[in-house]
């Protein structure tokens, strides 16, 4: 099966060029190529496209092959470079290899050139895989220790192993002051079998949904928290170890007791309200109203006894209108 190797070559000779390119065919490789000469060529070409492998002769009229690796290098591109070349003596390869060139290959012996450019291109991914790995981890990192949210991990004996800033805030308690030490210290006497029964699912390879406790701060305090609790495996899948994540919940617990004391006292005071209902008997003439036991009362005096309404007295506008307009009135 023929494989695209995307190659820049950096080659005076049109002869020593196709001598690579039919090498390359025999094994199995199309090559997309480019040749460049000098060095304003070579950078072009290395902005210009991506290349899997940089073949160069060492000695060219106007260039190097030890110029090349520099400007390669200097640009930071993780591509490897080999060196081709017939008037490459074994010091100048040594200083080349130095520099940092992956291979050296002799043109009259082009034998080792696919295995060398095989392994070197695996070697690259490997070493590119690792630095997106590491560049995770890295921004991982990042996310735990900027998160409000304390994040512990300890072995499935207990014992802490890391800790975020935001656990530092809410339990008190610097890396290193508990790294190393039982995760049993945030534990009030009263929940040691909560911290049993957690590892033991721990354990088992089970999670530990969110649920809301209670832990013991530095200071000797109680913090209330939420807490998820996962398993952590290695690579092979084997638990080694879980994570815990707490979140401070005091305020919300404090606003939530807040709110169902005023829900009590409303509901209290709503049983102490008075309130009128049913047929009320009141006089056509003076207004006064008979209460349940057959007196009659004023209305301001019943509705008081009856309400938490408290009464002042005026005069509405109909009724003033009579007092200063008697005539009228009468009229």
């Amino acid at each position: 099966m023929i494989r695209l190797l995307h190659v820049l070559i950096v080659e005076d000779s049109e002869n020593d060029l196709k001598l690579l390119l039919e090498d390359l065919r025999q094994r199995g490789y199309e090559a997309v190529y480019e040749r460049v000469q000098n060095a304003a060529e070579l950078t072009a070409a290395l902005d210009r496209h991506a290349w899997d492998v940089v073949l160069s002769d060492y000695v060219l009229p106007q260039f190097s092959g030890s110029e090349a690796l520099k400007l390669l290098r200097e640009k930071g591109l993780d591509v490897p470079f080999i060196v081709i070349s017939g008037a490459c003596g074994e010091e100048a390869a040594v200083d080349m290899m130095k520099a940092g060139a992956n291979d050296y290959i002799v043109k009259t012996n082009l034998s080792r050139l696919v295995p060398a450019i095989e392994r070197e291109l695996e070697v690259a991914q490997t070493r590119r895989a690792r630095a997106h790995a590491e560049a995770a981890m890295q921004f991982l990192a990042a996310i735990v220790e900027s998160t409000e949210d304390a994040i512990c991990g300890k072995t499935l004996d207990g014992t802490i192993i890391s800790w975020n800033k935001a656990a530092e805030r809410i339990f008190g308690y610097t890396a290193e002051e508990i790294i190393g030490h039982s995760v049993s210290i945030l534990f009030p006497i009263d929940r040691r079998d909560e911290l049993i029964d957690v590892m033991e699912r721990i354990k088992r390879g089970q999670r530990v949904g969110l649920y809301e406790t209670v832990r013991l701060r530095k200071d000797g305090h109680f913090i209330p928290v939420s807490v998820t609790v996962s398993p952590v495996p290695d690579t092979s899948g084997k638990i080694v170890g879980g994570s815990a994540i707490s979140r401070d919940i005091t305020l919300r617990k404090r606003d939530e007791a807040e709110r169902f004391k005023l829900i009590e006292e409303l509901t209290e005071s709503l049983k102490q309200v008075k309130t009128l209902s049913g047929l009320l008997p009141i006089c056509a003439s003076c207004k006064r109203i008979r209460d349940d036991q057959g007196y009659w009362q004023q209305v301001e005096t019943y509705v008081a006894e009856h309400t938490h309404a408290d009464f002042t007295h005026g005069i509405c506008p109909d009724c003033l209108d009579k007092i200063n307009n008697p005539v009228k009135t009468a009229a």
